[in-house]
């Protein structure tokens, strides 16, 4: 079989129009490319993780952390897209299947990892957006990157769209809470909780400011 042809049989296999079936082999087969793209992304971070450390004695990543999108949350967000429940659909309008979350100690470190992801070696940058620079209105802070990912399968080459995002330390203790409290089961949050995170938003960007200041 030739790579050509091998290689068309693996995008015919991704644009399948057939109905999601989440306890289908295929469905598993899908979810397993998107687990190699990730540990593509993760493993090449790992090591810019460590060559900082080693080479220059400075901490540019904290930790990374890595999550498939679970099968009823896929299901959710292809109901509010209003799309097709189909595989091709999913594959093309889900851009956070795969999602890889970089922890970073200083808020220009943030910056610096999304210069790298950009240089890296094959990686294809297909949308970003700075809520660092321009936050939501709740609040929330955080640097998103939608990015392919080449994934190598016996003698075929394939993109494999996976979501990044880059935060500080304190930017992700914002976030956990945010995200802990905004869905809470049969619970939403009051517009007097809602002003209060805002508040507390601030305050960690001041906080991520004046650390940035004491380590510079």
């Amino acid at each position: 079989m030739s790579k050509n042809t091998h290689l068309q049989k693996i995008e015919n296999f991704l644009e399948i129009e057939e109905n999601i079936e989440i306890n289908s082999k295929h469905f598993e087969k899908i979810m397993f490319i998107y687990q190699v793209a990730i540990k593509e992304i993760e493993n090449k971070l790992e090591i810019l993780k460590e060559e900082s450390k080693l080479f220059y004695d400075y901490d540019l990543i904290d930790h990374i952390n890595t999550r498939i999108k679970t099968p009823e949350s896929i299901t959710k967000k292809m109901n509010e897209k209003n799309l097709k429940y189909t595989y091709k659909e999913m594959i093309k309008n889900i851009n956070d299947i795969a999602g890889l979350r970089i922890i970073c100690p200083l808020k220009k470190n943030v910056f610096s990892v999304r210069n790298l992801i950009v240089n890296l070696p094959g990686i294809k940058i297909l949308k970003e957006k700075d809520y660092i620079n321009n936050p939501k209105k709740s609040g929330y802070s955080s640097y998103h990157m939608i990015i392919n990912v080449p994934v190598a399968l016996a003698q075929s080459l394939i993109y494999v769209k996976v979501e990044v995002q880059i935060r500080t330390l304190a930017m992700d203790f914002w976030a956990s809470i945010e995200h802990r409290m905004k869905y809470k089961p049969e619970k939403e949050i009051s517009k007097a909780n809602s002003k209060y995170l805002i508040q507390c938003a601030k305050i960690v960007e001041k906080l991520d400011n004046k650390m940035m200041l004491l380590n510079s």
